[in-house]
């Protein structure tokens, strides 16, 4: 590889650039290419389709969203090398950037909307899907003015992780099918392995410590117990999000699972827990490792989520102001005659059709608010305040994370976002039944607006690398958008009948999160403030001593089972990482990228396919006992940690 390149990529693309030097990108911006094209579209709107699908199942499943551009990608880069296609580097960029859509309209949806059935309430088709909708043209729209500002402005200064491997994938799109071999191999044995985990049962999908000599004991009497998922799609992830976050949110599982839970269990047995239903309260030692988690700890861990929202909304401001006044003089300063010397790289949609786009789409919410989910056009008004100032505020908090880190923490300021719609509309008088609803539209609003700005920061680096047109990016993004609300409603819809929403059925965790904010807050029984305040006062201590506090706080809120594989997969990602000569490592990752990719493509993916079939009426009762489902569980988990290693190490170093 070539000392000046990196990726295909020139050398400049990854530092600040000097005084009067200018990036040029890999198609020129001064000459044309395809770019939107019917197979460019057709295959964008396909890709947004499964991926949401997808992505859909796995958030509600384990409470992870993947992140679908580098998939995308991969496929994209594949298909144009298999079907011939030549200088297709700019069709590539559209088909991802419409695909991608899907993780960011997903994430909106899934961690606020079933929400709705935990409570026993009940939305309809249409009510999710606008909400899914509005929120996703709201997070472009706000986005767009600060596009300058990241990918151009801030140029060699943000690393942008996701943005940095999805470009590659796009850029060697000559060995497509290189790529697209492993790629499908490893979506294949990860959709077998999870199609006949969840729903044959051939093994177990969780270890735990209970099945040990003693283990059973331990748990009870000191309120100590260790879980990990056996699942590919999970595994996959962990190696893709690295080893450092996989660690830190891990670290917040240790804390809460080993000190903070047999801490409450152990100090406070005596103290009554209401079980409800009218029954007599439980001893919190009487109460299992997993009861005090659900009852105190993850209480905890919202407090923290909350705490690391609200920071980083203040170390954003800065970012807010300067983009806000770039884009003013970019509106000032436009003419006719101006707009024609604007080179096809650095365009964007007009600013004041950004302005009235934006009008049209708070008329739309207001109208949506007002006839769709309230009775009175002031409770309207004042969850339309909500949603627009929250939203513009946040926006550039999950721009400005994807940028650093490639994780959006949208789940901690859509609590936040709970939080303070709650109490504004108990304060006019919105409180049971109608005002909880209302509440979780205004989240969903608001966290599909925070989560499709983030992900769509992301495509619009792509295109500044790679010499994309940004306004074709932008107003195809919309129909991105459209279909992947469209797909992710009915996905919502069609697991909450098939499973259901719950421990027994599917975690959903950020969902039962914003429950447990808003219920008490809706319903007068108050909330456990005290535990907020606790959660809060650790993430400014890890803030204080520089420690991602938002992934810790992650680790605190999601359970163990589903943050201990992270670990697995981000050890794998380290280990190929560390071995070899420079090229040699990079060659490695970038083959375990693949090798976890197909992980989660397909694991998720035959994860819809098996709730379909339960939907459709399918059983199966495994005949295993615990003890062999978990010797099984164990060796299967093994096995396909073996194939991912060994599948990522076997890479020759081809020199010359």
């Amino acid at each position: 590889m070539d000392e000046t390149h990196v990726g295909g990529l020139p050398e400049q693309a990854f530092r600040p650039l000097k005084e009067g030097e200018k990036y040029t990108p890999v198609m020129s911006p001064g000459k044309e290419y395809r770019e939107v094209t019917p197979w460019s579209v057709s295959w964008g709107l396909i890709m947004a389709v499964l991926f949401s699908a997808a992505a859909a199942y796995l958030g509600l499943k384990v409470g992870q969203v993947i992140e679908t551009a580098i998939p995308i990608a991969i496929i994209a880069a594949g298909m144009s090398n298999a079907s011939g296609k030549k200088r297709g580097l700019g069709e590539n960029v559209i088909m991802q950037s419409i695909g991608s859509a899907s993780g960011g309209i997903v994430a909106g949806a899934i961690f606020t909307l079933p929400a709705i059935y935990i409570l026993g309430l009940s939305a309809s088709y249409l009510q999710i899907f606008l909400s899914s909708l509005l929120g996703g043209v709201l997070g472009i729209l706000m986005l767009i003015p600060f596009r300058k500002y990241f990918v151009s402005d801030m140029h060699g200064k943000y690393p942008f992780p996701e943005a940095t491997a999805t470009t590659q994938v796009l850029i060697s799109g000559e060995n497509g099918a290189k790529q697209a071999k492993p790629l499908i191999l490893s979506a294949a044995i990860g959709g077998i392995y999870d199609f006949l985990l969840s729903t044959f049962g051939w093994w177990s999908e969780t270890l735990t410590t209970r099945i040990l000599p003693y283990g059973d004991m331990i748990a009870d009497k000191f309120k100590a117990v260790f879980k990990i998922n056996t699942g590919a799609a999970v595994l996959g992830l962990g190696y893709i999000v690295g080893l450092r976050y996989s660690v830190v949110i891990c670290a917040g599982s240790v804390f809460v699972w080993f000190i903070l839970i047999p801490f409450i269990g152990g100090a406070f047995p005596d103290m009554p827990y209401p079980s409800g239903g009218g029954a007599a309260p439980v001893r919190v030692g009487d109460m299992s490792p997993e009861s005090i988690f659900t009852a105190y700890a993850r209480y905890i861990g919202i407090g923290g989520i909350a705490m690391a929202g609200l920071i980083g909304i203040v170390r954003s401001w800065n970012i807010i102001s300067g983009a806000l006044s770039l884009a003013c003089r970019e509106i000032k300063g436009k003419t006719a005659a101006v707009k024609t010397a604007v080179l096809r790289t650095e365009r964007d949609i007009a600013m004041k059709h950004v302005a009235v786009s934006l009008l049209i789409t708070f008329a739309a919410m207001l109208l949506f608010l007002c006839f769709g989910v309230v009775t009175s056009f002031l409770h309207a008004v004042v969850a339309f305040a909500v949603i627009a100032v929250i939203s513009f505020l946040f926006t550039t908090v999950a721009a400005n994370a994807i940028a650093i880190v490639g994780t959006n923490p949208v789940s901690g300021m859509t609590l936040m976002t709970m939080i303070i719609a709650s109490a504004v509309l108990v304060g006019i008088g919105m409180e049971g039944d109608r005002g909880m609803i209302a509440a979780l539209i205004i989240g969903c609003v608001v966290c599909t607006a925070l989560s499709v700005s983030g992900s769509f920061v992301t495509d619009l680096k792509i295109g500044y690398w790679l010499g994309a047109t940004p306004e074709k990016q932008e107003r195809w993004k919309f129909l991105g958008v459209l279909v992947s609300a469209l797909t992710a409603g009915g996905v919502i819809m069609i697991l909450n009948k098939t499973y259901g929403y719950s421990e027994t059925g599917f975690a959903a965790p950020q969902a039962n999160a914003m429950v447990a904010v808003i219920k008490p807050m809706m319903s007068g029984e108050g909330s456990p403030w005290l535990l907020y305040i606790i959660g809060a006062v650790i993430v400014l201590l890890l803030t204080l001593f520089k420690v991602p506090a938002l992934a810790f706080a992650l680790g605190m809120f999601i359970p163990m089972e589903l943050n201990a594989p992270l670990v697995v997969g981000g050890a794998i990602n380290w280990y190929v990482g560390s071995r070899g000569n420079s090229k040699l490592r990079a060659m490695r990752v970038e083959k375990g990228t693949l090798l976890a990719s197909g992980f989660i493509a397909g694991g998720a993916l035959m994860g819809v396919v098996s709730a379909s079939m339960r939907f459709c009426g399918f059983k199966y009762a495994s005949p295993l006992n615990d003890v062999t489902a978990q010797i099984l569980g164990l060796a299967a988990y093994l096995a396909l940690t073996a194939f991912l290693l060994a599948g990522s190490l076997r890479v020759k170093d081809r020199r010359g």
